[in-house]
C-alpha cells in the first residue's frame, strides 16, 4: 500500500466549458481531447506526486460549471484544501461568477489558496478578448494567491500551475 506525507483534495471551478476537464486531463493522463464532454456533477481524478521529498497525493475534484449543478459546490469544498478558477480567455463572460465562486469557497473551505486560471491561450491570437492584465486584475482583487494563463491543447504551464498551487497548499499547511 503506497503511503502519502499528504493528500490535497483540489477544486477545478468555473463556468462550463472554460477547459477545466481538459485542463485536469492534461496533468493527469497528458491527453487532450478537442470534443471533450460535459461534466455531469463532479469528476474526480488523482495523481501522485514528488514535491520538495515529501509524496504527495492529489485529489482533483472537476466541478461541473453549469448553473444546475451549483447548488452542490459548498459540499464539494468541505475539507478542500486549494482551488483552481478557471476562465476562458475567449469568453469574458466567464469571469462574471468569480466573486460567487470565490464567496461559496471561503465560507465552505476557508482561507485555501485560490489560483486563477486564464485557458485556452491557444487561441491568444485569433480570439482572446480578456487581457493577460486584466486577468491579474481580478485575481488580485479577489485575494487569489496567483495567477496564470494555461493551454491544456499545446500543454502550456498546465504542470506549471499545478506545481505553484501544490507549493502554496504546502506553505499554507506548514504556517498553521
Amino acid at each position: 500500500m503506497a503511503s502519502y506525507d499528504y493528500t490535497f483534495k483540489i477544486l477545478l471551478l468555473g463556468d462550463a466549458s472554460v477547459g477545466k476537464t481538459s485542463f485536469t486531463k492534461r496533468y493527469c493522463y497528458n491527453l487532450f481531447n478537442p470534443s471533450e464532454r460535459l461534466t455531469i456533477g463532479v469528476d474526480f481524478h488523482v495523481k501522485t506526486i514528488e514535491f520538495e521529498e515529501k509524496r504527495i497525493k492529489l485529489q482533483l475534484w472537476d466541478v461541473g460549471g453549469e448553473e444546475r449543478f451549483r447548488f452542490l459546490l459548498p459540499t464539494y469544498c468541505l475539507g478542500a484544501n486549494a482551488a483552481f478558477l478557471l476562465y476562458d480567455i475567449t469568453r469574458p463572460s466567464t469571469l462574471d461568477n468569480i466573486s460567487e465562486w470565490i464567496t461559496i469557497v471561503r465560507q465552505k473551505g476557508g482561507s485555501i489558496p485560490i489560483m486563477l486560471v486564464g485557458a485556452k491561450m491557444d487561441l491568444e491570437k485569433s480570439q482572446r478578448q480578456v487581457q493577460r492584465d486584466y486577468g491579474i486584475q481580478i485575481a488580485e482583487k479577489n485575494g487569489m494567491n496567483s495567477f496564470v494563463e494555461i493551454s491544456a491543447k499545446e500543454n502550456i504551464n498546465v504542470n506549471e500551475a499545478f506545481k505553484v498551487l501544490t507549493e502554496l497548499t504546502l506553505e499554507r499547511m506548514h504556517s498553521r
